[in-house]
């Protein structure tokens, strides 16, 4: 959450006063006044904790602009006018390329919107918005170039690569128990056993956090391992055993990565959010609780999806699952096009991107989705990603559109038609054909109410109630006093 969305988020309590820097601080041009604190229902959605912050403005949360230009001017004049600059065309080449998306992250860092997270540090991730946008640079600049030259491209990233590599086939004999090994007859196991197994705990405990819903975590999670048994034939490393697959896979890894995370979703929302400035707290136990905490979510926003709700809901989580699963395909079939191993480090740091940039994109769709009167438009980090995930898609058709046109199975291609047509047949019955039912049934039961209140009505206009001649004539009359005479 910005700093200046605080206010909104929770406010101070009633009782306590506003410190004098907090104005500037956490309350937004148009917030409410000084000392004013925001109800469950101003400002603040029914989902989201309420936040006690004393608004202590120290050094570690200021903006630092002049401090970074004066730094980056003193770097550039030093390289201008003290160091000799080589005469390595491919070495100043690359060294231009890193100072012009370093000078970029550095305006990024210090100009950029503030995103909907501000722990550690707002300029954290105002800096992974910048890394998306030269991500998504990068990735057009590849998309733009010849399959060759893109592939021996990346060989000024690093010189192993631009190499055709074997994939591994993970399939082969899928015994559990492998009696003619006598030695080790479980040895398939422990062959599937490699780094990747943490990496999918991980990977999945992180999701989670994002996704902040089980539900849609389990179909992500299911959803992909029937992608790869549908893709197994384009891609030799989806050819996995049925063990690996669902045991492994989905009940061992993934699950238990959800599992982790929705207790820990739990522990969040449950925790208070009460913020107090370092040198405010007494006790040296305090501090360091405190610089832990730090790195904690300074508010709390729980999801709720509510995908029936609206056509527009069910559309936009549908929209959401597909680009996951668009992004889980993609880290295989780049390391297939563009020859990279899957142990290389740039497969590793796409991981850790897309993990620093996925949250801030759910929580930004999520606003937008149930909060629309003050998110007008998709937030900026949820557009890159979406942009990175059609690009690296585009990447991929270009660079092996042969692999990508092997036809599915005839089976494979029958299951994936039959559950497209339960899911179009489930939405037109929920949102078109169940809503006119309902209204057709509310017209006949008003129709029929109305023709029953206007047959009672007749009927008492023969015999009126008992009351209601003393009520109309007036008390004299009811008496016997007869009508009064006219003047």
């Amino acid at each position: 959450m910005r700093r200046g969305e605080r206010r909104d988020a929770g406010g101070p309590r009633p009782e306590s006063p506003v410190p004098a820097g907090k104005a500037s601080l956490e309350e937004p041009p148009d917030g409410p006044s000084a000392g004013q604190a925001t109800g469950p229902g101003e400002g603040r959605r029914s989902t989201e904790s309420e936040v006690y912050d004393d608004g202590t403005n120290t050094f570690f949360w200021r903006a630092h602009t002049l401090t970074v230009l004066f730094i980056l001017t003193c770097t550039l004049g030093y390289v201008t006018l003290l160091e000799e600059t080589p005469q390595d065309t491919a070495y100043n080449t690359k060294r231009g390329i890193v100072a012009s998306i370093l000078v970029f992250l550095c305006f990024g860092v210090t100009q950029a919107k503030d995103g909907p997270f501000s722990r550690p540090h707002p300029a954290y991730w105002r800096f992974w918005l910048c890394v998306s946008v030269v991500y998504e640079l990068f990735l057009i600049f590849i998309l733009f170039q010849t399959v060759q030259d893109g592939r021996q491209f990346l060989k000024y990233v690093d010189p192993k690569l631009g190499v055709p590599l074997p994939e591994r086939d993970y399939g082969g004999n899928c015994l559990i128990y492998d009696p003619d090994n006598e030695t080790d007859p479980f040895h398939n196991i422990w062959d599937k056993l490699d780094g990747f197994v943490p990496a999918h705990f991980l990977g999945w405990y992180l999701k989670t956090l994002m996704i902040r819903d089980w539900w849609m975590c389990m179909i992500v999670s299911v959803m992909f391992e029937f992608l790869e048994y549908s893709l197994e034939h384009q891609l030799p490393n989806f050819s996995e055993c049925w063990w690996d697959h669902w045991i492994m896979d989905v009940l061992v890894c993934n699950g238990l990565g959800i599992y982790c995370g929705m207790k820990t979703l739990e522990w969040l929302s449950l925790k208070t959010y009460k913020w107090q400035g370092l040198w405010n707290i007494p006790t040296y136990k305090g501090k360091m609780k405190r610089i832990a905490f730090q790195f904690t979510p300074y508010s709390w926003v729980r999801f709720e999806w509510k995908p029936a709700s609206s056509l527009r809901r069910w559309l936009a989580v549908c929209g959401i699952i597909l680009v996951f699963l668009l992004a889980e395909l993609n880290t295989f079939y780049l390391k297939f096009v563009l020859w990279m191993p899957p142990e290389h480090y740039l497969v590793l740091l796409r991981l850790v991107f897309f993990v620093n940039v996925g949250g801030v994109a759910m929580r930004e769709i999520y606003d937008f989705m149930d909060d629309p009167k003050p998110h007008k438009k998709l937030g900026p980090q949820a557009w890159l990603v979406a942009a990175i995930t059609a690009t690296e898609l585009l990447i991929v058709v270009k660079y092996d559109p042969h692999t990508l046109t092997l036809s599915l199975p005839f089976y494979i291609s029958q299951c994936w038609t039959l559950g497209s047509v339960l899911v179009l047949t489930w939405t037109i019955w929920r949102f078109f054909l169940r809503d006119i039912t309902l209204r057709y049934k509310e017209t006949r039961r008003q129709k029929r109410q109305n023709k029953d209140d206007q047959g009672s009505a007749v009927s008492n206009g023969d015999q009126h109630p008992p009351g209601l001649d003393e009520d109309l004539l007036g008390p004299g009359v009811a008496e016997g006093e007869g009508p009064p005479t006219p003047n």
